[in-house]
C-alpha cells in the first residue's frame, strides 16, 4: 500500500486524510496491517511524531488499533469512516457537478466494458462482497439508523471502484477513484429519494451478472440505466437540463429526453 508525500503545511489533517480515505475506498480493508510507523511516516515525508499525531485521531474515530509486542503494528478495525474525518475542503458548484457528470458518462460504461472482458474470479467475489454489505444496510428498501447513508454510500463508491480494478489498468482505477471524489454532492442528491437505496444494490447485482456474462451490449445497456437515474436526479432537484449539444457519446441521453 503506497502512500504519497504530504504537500501541504495541514500535515496532521492531510496524513489522516490520505490513511481514512484509503480505507473509505476499500484499498485497506478490516484486518489489514498499515505500514510501520518509520515506513508511512518515510512515504509520506513527515515526522514521526506528526505521523504518531495523525494516528491517534484515527485510533479515537475506531478506524485503527495499535498492536504492540510481536505481531503488533497499525491495523484497519474499521470500515465505516465518519464523513467528517474525510470531508471536502471545497465545494463543488452545480455546473461543476454536471460536468463530473458527463465525465462519468463519457468513463464508466467503458470501463465496465473493459472489466467484463478481463475480470477475474477475484474480481466478481469482490463485487459481490460490496453487494452483499449493502443489502445488510437496509431493509424494505430503506436506510438504517443515523450514519448508515454514508456507509451505503461509501460501499457503493467500493463497487465502482472494484469495477474499475478488473479492468487491470491502474491508470483507469485513479481516474475512476478521482470521477468519485467530485461526485459525492450529487450522489448523496439521489439519496434522499427513498426508493434509490434497494434500486442502487439491484442495479449493482444486474451490471455484476451482464459483466459476467461477458456480453457487451447487455453491459452497456445497464450501465446507461446505472448512470441515468442519477442524471435525471440532478435534473429533478436542480431544474436544470443536463444534456445540451452533445458529442455521439452523450447520443442515448438526449434521445431518452428527446433533445
Amino acid at each position: 500500500m503506497l502512500f504519497a508525500p504530504v504537500q501541504t503545511r495541514r500535515t496532521f489533517e492531510e496524513a489522516v486524510g490520505q490513511i481514512a480515505e484509503k480505507i473509505k475506498m476499500g484499498e485497506l480493508r478490516v484486518g489489514d496491517r498499515l505500514p510501520s510507523e518509520r515506513a508511512l511516516a518515510e512515504m509520506m515525508q513527515i515526522s514521526r511524531p506528526t505521523l504518531r499525531e495523525a494516528v491517534k485521531i484515527l485510533q479515537d474515530s475506531g478506524l485503527i488499533d495499535v498492536r504492540r509486542g510481536s505481531g503488533g503494528g497499525m491495523f484497519v478495525v474499521a470500515d465505516y469512516v465518519p464523513p467528517e474525518l474525510v470531508a471536502e475542503r471545497r465545494e463543488l458548484r452545480i455546473g461543476e457537478v454536471a460536468q463530473v457528470l458527463e465525465a462519468r458518462r463519457m468513463v464508466e460504461p467503458q470501463v465496465a466494458q473493459l472489466a467484463a472482458m478481463r475480470a477475474t474470479e477475484d474480481d466478481y467475489q469482490a463485487l459481490e462482497r460490496t453487494i452483499e454489505a449493502q443489502y445488510k444496510v437496509i431493509e424494505g428498501g430503506q436506510i438504517l439508523r443515523e450514519g448508515r447513508e454514508d456507509r451505503f454510500l461509501q460501499l457503493d463508491v467500493q463497487f465502482h471502484l472494484c469495477l474499475a480494478r478488473a479492468t487491470g489498468n491502474g491508470m483507469i482505477t485513479s481516474l475512476v477513484r478521482q470521477l468519485y471524489r467530485e461526485l459525492e454532492i450529487a450522489r448523496d442528491m439521489a439519496m434522499h429519494h427513498e426508493p434509490v437505496a434497494l434500486w442502487a444494490v439491484e442495479i449493482h447485482e444486474r451490471t455484476l451478472v451482464a459483466i459476467r456474462s461477458g456480453d457487451l451490449e447487455a453491459v452497456d445497456l445497464v450501465m446507461d440505466e446505472h448512470l441515468s437515474q442519477l442524471e435525471q436526479t440532478w435534473e429533478q432537484e436542480t431544474g436544470r437540463s443536463l444534456v445540451r449539444p452533445t458529442p455521439a457519446f452523450l447520443a442515448r441521453v438526449a434521445a431518452r429526453r428527446g433533445g
